[in-house]
């Protein structure tokens, strides 16, 4: 064997040495408790649960808002009041930029005092007469106290689940849904069937909220130690896939959240009774439900950015349609549809976002810090939404700024994949 064979030789050896190593400490590392996921379990499924149970009665509630418009806000301009639902919806996805971080630094803790405060929110919302009363409790104190509440409980269920992750989020979302359901039926037959009055009705809705928000956050337990670091992480946004992630999530916010609130006003200006108008909103959250669960689980398999760029680009699609949908039938089934497609952009945006902490602990904060920028597409859409209808008198000016805002979002998921070094048509 000549000297060039032996230098050939050893030096594959040392290489194969130092790979075993490498292969030792790493097989090292995954046996570190913190990092090896549940991925199922009592317990583990227990916080999924809790989860839905917190969006159920949080995120599920901002569908109601639209009552005080018919009963309480008759007289106000649509497009003022749609700054209540706004304002709501921006603080309940801003408060994740505080209520992420604080799960990561201090546990589920944080979230009962969150939970009480989102519940005196309610009692106060009851005895609200004037515009700037609603927009106080309703608008800045309840919005507030249900981001604070929301955010902890979706940064909970991540850090059990990593291979299994879509499925178990998908879960706990369609928690909203089923409150985007339930709590606006209940409201509508406590207000016009029976005697009660707003201010009981209001007060029923937070006794049935309160029930349901208790167990759902004792069950909430986090999986790991407390993180010690800093509070906010802004390095996260030296990721390029992480903040092309969430320029995504605001343009798919931008033009989802309209929908919700001026499809039942769009139905009545074409003909539909206003009883079934207001059931519209429960068909939307009836269709999101499969569509948050179901394309959740296929993520696990076909991608979670291919699931997200397919539920932006489907929305944005059917968005287009909403000027040409006519008849009590057509309404209907928009409603279903765009729910279905919207859905998965719910749970869709969560499930990566989650994914780009490579340490669990921090999923608190990349969640929060990417819900506080989609919160301001949720904050303004409607109101763009309302001016446009304002100026030009009919919601075709509407429809394309909804379709084509989610069209652009799911087209940038596909920046996303590309920028996280992931081929297009890649499972990713």
């Amino acid at each position: 064997m000549g000297p060039s064979e032996r230098y050939s030789k050893d030096t594959d050896e040392a290489r194969l040495a130092q790979e075993t190593s490498l292969g030792s400490e790493e097989g090292t590392s995954n046996t570190n408790p913190e990092e090896e996921f549940p991925e199922g379990g009592s317990r583990a499924w227990s916080v999924a649960l809790g989860n839905a149970g917190v969006m159920f009665c949080t995120l599920g509630y901002v569908n109601s808002w639209g009552y005080y418009e018919q009963f309480q806000l008759r007289d106000e301009n649509p497009s003022s009041v749609a700054w209540i639902g706004s304002l709501q919806a921006f603080f309940i996805f801003s408060g994740g930029l505080f209520g992420g971080p604080l799960f990561d630094r201090y546990g589920a803790k944080v979230i009962y005092p969150a939970a009480l405060t989102y519940i005196f929110s309610i009692f106060m919302t009851s005895i609200c007469n004037e515009f700037y009363q609603f927009m106080l409790a309703q608008g800045i104190l309840c919005g507030l106290a249900n981001g604070f509440t929301m955010s902890p409980s979706m940064a909970a269920t991540p850090q059990y689940f990593n291979k299994k992750r879509g499925a178990a989020v998908g879960l706990a979302i369609a928690g909203s849904s089923l409150g985007g359901v339930a709590l606006p039926i209940i409201l509508d037959q406590l207000l016009n069937h029976t005697k009660l009055g707003f201010g009981w009705s209001i007060r029923i809705l937070g006794f049935i909220m309160l029930g349901i928000l208790s167990p759902a956050c004792i069950a909430i337990k986090a999986r790991l130690p407390p993180r010690k670091s800093q509070f906010l992480l802004p390095s996260a946004f030296k990721q390029p896939s992480y903040t092309m992630l969430i320029i995504s999530t605001f343009f798919l916010f931008l033009g989802m959240f309209p929908a919700m609130f001026y499809l039942p006003t769009y139905a009545i200006s074409q003909g539909m009774s206003p009883t079934l108008a207001f059931y519209i909103v429960s068909i939307f959250n009836a269709a999101s439900f499969p569509g948050r669960v179901l394309p959740a689980i296929l993520s696990d398999r076909v991608g979670r950015l291919n699931t997200l760029c397919t539920a932006g680009i489907s929305s944005g699609t059917i968005g287009l349609c909403w000027q040409r949908v006519q008849g009590n039938a057509g309404i209907i089934v928009f409603a279903a549809v765009f729910g279905f497609c919207t859905g998965a952009i719910i749970s869709g945006f969560a499930i990566p976002l989650a994914s780009c902490a490579k340490d669990p602990k921090n999923i608190g904060t990349y969640m929060g810090m990417g819900m506080a920028v989609g919160s301001i597409a949720a904050l303004i859409g409607p109101p763009i939404s309302g001016m446009l209808y304002d100026r030009y008198h009919g919601f075709d000016q509407v429809s394309i700024f909804c379709g084509v805002t989610c069209l652009f979002g799911g087209f940038l998921a596909l920046v996303v994949k590309r920028l996280a070094g992931h081929a297009l048509l890649s499972k990713a």
